[in-house]
């Protein structure tokens, strides 16, 4: 999918992945991730604004739409958010960036958490989209939680059961999603949704994917666990959506003062999916929050 002309095509090897990405615009850098089950084209009614101010990058995590696969093990660490985070620092100096700003929704927004945990000095300021962190999630299991994230524990299920029935009919799991955690009057772009469905439909994708999770459920813990001391020290904004399960949980923003130093946010009327949902709110709060001086940290706009 286009997102214009000022926007080119790129693939980086990493050292643990090719990461396929799409990168326009001048001006900062800031780094823009996806969640699950899209791509980097989830960013298309924000990217090219923000490119107005910004040099803006959008890879596919890996795993996901055109990056590569690395083969996993019995630990699921090839998709931990660990080596996640380390293919997205490692395509920032690439590009010639030691220090950026990074947005992620979902599980790019689990990943940006875990790279302003492991790379401080690369990440100038985080902006996370609706999530609580995986730790706190996982912690506070109960009915609700399973029932409401549900997918967390099916696709974690061991000997390829979810890669398998996901596999009989890959179209109606990703459009289930889609519509399971967006609100009532989401519409989404029919090209982009082509685009999603076309990586998904590669079964390598699907068990690709299912490792995201598993490790979510296993080396991520672990790792949060062990780092749950230490805290997110430079700016953090946390965006999320008043009509999906996040807002109906938790105290958003409670929560995250618990992981963060400098925390801002707000609660943008939309479900789950921000940038497709309410892109002008995204690109607002983005672009307010690059300019904000590091110093400046906002609670009253709850």
């Amino acid at each position: 999918m286009d997102f214009g002309v000022q926007f080119r095509t790129q693939r980086i090897e990493t050292s643990g992945a090719d990461i396929h990405l799409v990168h326009g615009g001048k001006g900062p850098p800031l780094l823009l991730l996806h969640g699950y089950p899209q791509t980097h084209v989830m960013w298309h009614r924000v990217a090219p604004g923000l490119a107005r101010d910004f040099h803006v990058v959008c890879p596919d995590l890996r795993g996901y739409g055109d990056s590569s696969r690395p083969p996993s093990d019995t630990t699921h660490s090839p998709y931990s958010k660990r080596a996640m985070a380390l293919d997205m620092v490692e395509v920032m100096a690439h590009l010639g960036y030691q220090q950026f700003a990074v947005a992620g929704h979902d599980r790019g927004a689990r990943v940006a958490h875990r790279m302003a945990l492991d790379h401080p000095q690369r990440v100038s300021r985080v902006c996370v989209m609706d999530i609580a962190p995986t730790l706190h999630m996982f912690r506070h299991t109960d009915q609700n939680f399973a029932t409401g994230y549900y997918h967390w524990f099916f696709l974690i299920q061991p000997g390829g059961l979810p890669e398998h029935m996901i596999g009989a009919d890959p179209d109606y799991f990703l459009r289930e999603k889609l519509s399971r955690w967006s609100g009532p009057d989401a519409h989404f772009d029919p090209q982009a949704v082509a685009e999603y469905l076309r990586c998904f439909r590669d079964p390598r994708v699907i068990h690709a994917s299912c490792e995201d999770y598993r490790a979510a459920a296993s080396i991520d813990l672990e790792h949060d666990e062990r780092d749950r001391d230490r805290r997110v020290e430079c700016p953090m904004l946390v965006l999320w959506g008043s009509k999906g399960f996040v807002n109906r949980t938790y105290d958003v923003m409670a929560v995250w003062q618990a992981y963060a130093d400098r925390v801002e946010g707000r609660m943008l009327d939309c479900g789950h999916f921000l940038p497709e949902e309410a892109p002008a709110d995204v690109l607002a709060e983005l672009r307010a929050w690059c300019a904000a001086p590091d110093s400046i940290v906002r609670h009253d706009r709850l």
